[in-house]
């Protein structure tokens, strides 16, 4: 390496590190130093003379120093500064002229003329080619917004890459075609894949939220589910209340039929004859009553298709389609959910139905617990008049 390039190394690096905005945080010493490397890189194909190499490394590490100044016309202000520079180390004017050309190659809208303008161009944008471009981008990305110079959104930022990887930028040097080329079409191919992942996200995100707009609202569904829930509890409860008194008086008139009536041939124990057949009376009624509450309703099971266009049958209900065939009920429900409104209307139908069941059901369970009570009360009542007017006790008078 030339003493001037040695010279121009330490000055930049020291430049960069204290004078740049740190806001610079993709034009800065590590951009540089990574133009340098890959300018060597292409330096130690062609072989150039020992002239071209070094005015080449001059120009890849001063292109970027004038951003030390602003933004604006770095390109100009890092020739100015690489001019002083290299004026104060009496290096060949003519050598500065070529410098300064070279560096004004690095604008995107210039395109090179010869080799050694390829050479610094190809360096320059050479981390399209490498694994550190998704770094290298989102530096680039942070620094515009940063500066205030530009504020991409993710999307925004890829279709901008995208397009410089297609229309914009090409290699000009046959090395870097060569060797750089399949790199940059691999994180072209990985930038297509991310937008084409994105579109079926948002084609998701798009179906879910029609989806979403054309479903129940949430509290909707909230208060289908929880009424149909507590009917079902209800019905429940209803059954086993009547279980419970069929099991009870069940009891009751096994005993009364093992004990009280084998003694009722006794003349002494006539007086008992009425108040049994009280007890009995009353929990056979219980009994009958406890079966009505439970005993299910008989239905057609089976509904026709104008029914179901005229929406006048509840799908949801097995006892209207249980005598149905299977195809006739796929074709119903199909209908079924196309329509919104016949969906809430079932459900509602649904609601309504169980509400007139558990009316029927508590209504009866209701009047067979006060026939139960009742018949309690008179049947211990009557016993004991029995015994204390007609009992054994009286029959000796």
């Amino acid at each position: 390496m030339s003493e001037i390039v040695e010279k121009t190394e330490r000055f930049v690096s020291e430049l960069l590190t204290e004078k740049l905005d740190s806001r610079f945080v993709y034009h800065n010493l590590r951009h540089t130093q990574r133009v340098v490397k890959s300018t060597k890189e292409l330096l130690n194909y062609y072989k150039l003379e020992g002239v071209e190499n070094e005015r080449l490394l001059l120009a890849a590490w001063f292109h970027d120093v004038g951003h030390t100044k602003g933004w604006e016309h770095h390109e100009e202000n890092s020739c100015e500064i690489a001019r002083d520079f290299l004026s104060k180390n009496d290096y060949d004017p003519e050598g500065i002229e070529q410098v300064c050309s070279l560096i004004m190659v690095t604008k995107m809208c210039n395109e090179p003329t010869n080799l050694m303008e390829g050479i610094i161009r190809d360096a320059d944008i050479s981390h399209f080619a490498k694994k550190s471009y998704w770094e290298t981008t989102d530096f680039l990305k942070e620094e515009l917004r940063e500066l205030g110079i530009a504020d991409y959104s993710a999307k925004e930022w890829r279709d901008k890459n995208i397009k410089m990887f297609r229309t914009k930028h090409n290699f000009f040097t046959d090395y870097a075609k060569e060797n750089w080329e399949e790199g940059k079409q691999q994180n072209l191919k990985k930038l297509l894949k991310e937008k084409k992942e994105e579109k079926k996200i948002a084609k998701k995100e798009a179906l879910k939220a029609k989806y979403k707009s054309e479903s129940p609202d949430r509290s909707v569904q909230t208060l289908y589910r929880v009424t149909l829930r507590n009917h079902l509890k209800l019905s429940d409860i209803a059954d086993t209340k009547a279980n419970i008194l069929l099991s009870v008086n069940a009891i009751i008139i096994s005993l009364v039929l093992a004990n009280l009536l084998t003694k009722l041939d006794n003349p002494s124990n006539t007086y008992m004859i009425y108040p049994t057949f009280i007890l009995i009376m009353f929990s056979v009624v219980s009994m009958v009553l406890s079966v009505l509450a439970t005993r299910p309703n008989i239905t057609s099971g089976k509904f026709t298709k104008e029914d179901v266009e005229k929406k006048r049958v509840n799908l949801l209900f097995f006892g209207n389609f249980h005598k149905m065939e299977l195809e006739e009920y796929e074709w119903a429900l199909q209908e079924l959910v196309k329509d919104k409104d016949y969906v809430y209307s079932s459900l509602t139908k649904d609601l309504y139905y169980l509400g007139i069941v558990l009316n029927r059901k508590y209504k009866i369970l209701r009047i067979t617990y006060n026939i139960f009570m009742i018949g309690m009360i008179i049947s211990v009542i009557s016993f004991g008049i029995a015994f204390r007017f007609f009992g054994p006790d009286r029959l000796m008078f």
